[in-house]
């Protein structure tokens, strides 16, 4: 990998103690005030100021050569998690979800039932409804595996409705996967919520390199960690007006049938809701080749990025998506840090270089002639068509 987008050893280290923290600081969607909290207090150790929408979601302005703010870098910091739907007569609770994970990686796993008074929580148990085999023989493998068919047991002496509600449990409180991570020695990390707390402990570690070398950007660039990503609205709203360009970090999707790699940063073609940008995932790939930087190119067909989220609601901007790869997403996930170091490296190479098309994206709306539009990099076999029309014609 060329020198200058590697990763320091300190720099890594740095990631991985960040990681950490933020894996231990439960933030399902509409609960994230801690991991903002900390988040923020990063930026400042940083000297950055940010700003907050109404919502919670932060936005650190990275200066730059530009007059405007060209590019923004987005990740989110919200996790799936597990609400209280009921309070059951049994004394244990029956949960949803946060997000969109299956019940099948949720049943034994340990929760914190966090109640509305913050410094307060109990732990708990996800567990079958039928979960011992010395009760229910085979029926503990023939029961279904949906929302219905789990509930947490409470740590506490409880057997009742009522013992719940003298214990403070409350309809509407969260119950979020405790993290448990573990680094393995050949540099593995096994955990719950890597989406997307290693994209953000990625971001940060390349905010802090660029921050304590005093690098000058190109463009102003507007860092954005949202809040709503895994309920699908994270970044609809908040960003800067008119930016050109736009990365979201989030997982790349590990498994049969896809090629993302735990060793590797993935650039996808396209998710669910269509095509990236062609040009800007076209330049990123050029920009890992240049660097001798590991990468794979996808396509997902059930993803969705808070780059959707803002496409969807107006942004006017060139969107990629650049994902570290992670196998068992949404459940007992795992990534390398060969993984989250190439993304890193891919980010700091895009986010020193111009953008994509300098001329045409850096005015206003892309406004501009017709022959400055950039076709030359998106072919057409136009002679081709012309030449089977004239023929049909016949």
């Amino acid at each position: 990998m060329r020198e200058d987008v590697l990763m320091s050893d300190a720099d890594s280290a740095w990631m991985i103690d960040m990681l950490l923290a933020l894996l231990q600081t439960p933030s399902p969607t509409g609960r994230t005030d801690a991991v903002m909290q900390m988040i923020g207090g990063v930026f400042q150790d940083f000297g950055l100021s940010f700003s907050l929408t109404r919502r919670g979601a932060l936005i650190v302005e990275l200066p730059g050569e530009s007059a405007t703010t060209d590019r923004a870098l987005v990740v989110h910091a919200d996790t799936t998690g597990c609400m209280v739907r009921a309070l059951k007569d049994n004394g244990r609770l029956e949960v949803i979800p946060v997000g969109t994970f299956s019940a099948r990686f949720a049943a034994g796993s340990r929760v914190r039932i966090l109640s509305e008074d913050t410094e307060k929580f109990i732990t708990g148990t996800i567990m079958p409804l039928k979960a011992s085999g010395h009760a229910f023989g085979d029926e503990v493998d023939n029961q279904p595996t949906d929302w219905d068919h789990v509930e947490v047991r409470v740590d506490r002496q409880v057997s009742s409705r009522e013992d719940l509600i003298r214990l403070g449990v409350k309809i509407g409180d969260y119950a979020p996967l405790m993290a448990n991570p573990v680094l393995t020695e050949d540099g593995f990390v096994v955990s719950r919520h890597l989406d997307d707390k290693a994209g953000v402990a990625v971001v940060l570690a390349l905010i802090k390199n660029l921050t304590d070398n005093s690098v000058t950007l190109p463009h102003r660039t507007a860092v954005m960690v949202t809040i709503a990503e895994e309920v699908g609205y994270g970044a609809s709203t908040g960003l800067p007006a008119d930016i050109a360009e736009m990365i979201s970090v989030d997982n790349a999707v590990c498994a049969p049938g896809q090629h993302s790699g735990e060793d590797t940063v993935t650039v996808p073609m396209s998710d669910l809701h269509g095509p990236y940008d062609y040009h800007l995932t076209r330049k990123l790939c050029r920009l890992a080749e240049e660097g001798d930087i590991p990468f794979t190119r996808d396509v997902f067909r059930y993803y969705r990025s808070d780059a959707a989220a803002a496409i969807e609601a107006g942004a006017n901007t060139r969107a990629a998506l650049v994902g570290f790869g992670v196998d068992g997403s949404h459940g007992w996930e795992r990534t390398h840090l060969d993984s989250m170091k190439a993304t890193y490296s891919l980010l700091h190479a895009w986010i020193r270089s111009p953008l994509t098309f300098a001329e045409w994206d850096a005015k206003p709306s892309g406004a501009g002639e017709l022959r400055d539009f950039p076709s030359s990099r998106q072919p057409a076999p136009r002679e081709k068509w012309v030449q089977l029309s004239r023929s049909e014609q016949r």
